[in-house]
């Protein structure tokens, strides 16, 4: 019995080049080019977001009311002047306090009846209870020229005009319902059974609310704050209508006084809105990492 064996080359005398294998890009890795144009997307993104900060605390330096005209003379005339005309000649220090009286009172009034109206349309089914959130959605629709003739007769009837009252209520009319949406989203991403847990431990629906569910929702809770004491900071159509003591003007109201039927001291205007915007702006710093929080997590379910 005899056996053929057949010869095969070897692998070492194959001198063809081996073609070096392409390395596949990992997912979710930009190319350079594609990294490169976004990083410029956003640089430039952020200068145009920038520029009118800038423009407005350059503007503030300039001694002149007509500097805007000619913005090359600031330069070389520079000054904290006005300033100092706006804190000690001004009305400024009761507009501070009338500000934080309305936006605190807006804030505090408006988070609890938009936390209380959010938790019961996410936790319990009443009759009607998708068309009750419709309705707050619906709200939103109206433009403010058409509220504020009903608003003033209102308040009139009410006796609020020319109060810090009425205009809390005004403002949480306006961030009750975006609040209430927005904690709603918030709460449903609780687990329920975090609720059953605090009966079961003999707690009131009440008593589960503040004790267990509040402590969880506060990245949420911070956002809504967050946005109606904004609301309530810089809004000025309301407030330059219902509020008629020069003493209890707000900031937004309290700009205006810069301006006259055939002037405009624009440099004033200009300090004074740095100056507001300081205390808005050290409020964001604050809540900043609950509200990245809070507006992520309102946005999912489970």
């Amino acid at each position: 019995m005899s056996t053929t064996t057949l010869d095969t080359p070897a692998a070492a005398t194959d001198k063809t080049p081996a073609v070096p294998a392409r390395r596949a890009r990992r997912r979710g890795r930009r190319s350079p080019v594609a990294t490169l144009l976004t990083h410029g997307a956003l640089i430039v993104a952020s200068l145009i977001a920038l520029f009118p900060i800038a423009w407005l605390i350059f503007l503030s330096l300039g001694p002149d009311k007509d500097d805007y005209l000619h913005p090359e003379r600031i330069l070389d005339t520079a000054t904290l002047s006005n300033y100092s005309f706006v804190l000690l000649h001004t009305n400024f220090f009761n507009w501070l306090a009338s500000t934080l009286i309305v936006s605190l009172g807006t804030t505090v009034i408006g988070v609890l009846f938009a936390a209380t109206t959010g938790y019961a349309v996410s936790r319990m089914r009443f009759p009607g209870y998708r068309k009750f959130m419709w309705i707050l959605l619906v709200t939103q629709m109206f433009p403010v020229a058409v509220l504020m003739v009903p608003m003033y007769e209102i308040l009139s009837e009410l006796g609020l005009i020319d109060s810090y009252g009425g205009l809390i209520l005004i403002y949480c009319t306006t961030a009750v319902p975006y609040c209430a949406w927005l904690l709603k989203g918030y709460f449903d991403t609780i687990p329920v059974e975090i609720d059953e847990a605090g009966r079961v431990d003999g707690l009131s629906p009440f008593g589960t609310f503040a004790r267990l569910i509040l402590p969880l929702a506060r990245p949420g809770l911070a956002v809504a704050a967050f946005y109606t004491c904004i609301t309530a900071w810089g809004e000025v159509a309301f407030a330059s209508v219902f509020l008629l003591d020069d003493t209890k003007y707000t900031f937004a109201v309290g700009l205006q006084s810069f301006i006259s039927e055939h002037d405009a001291q624009r440099h004033y205007m200009a300090a004074a809105a740095v100056l507001i915007a300081v205390p808005i702006s050290a409020l964001f710093y604050l809540v900043q990492k609950n509200l990245v929080t809070g507006l992520t997590a309102g946005g999912t379910k489970g």
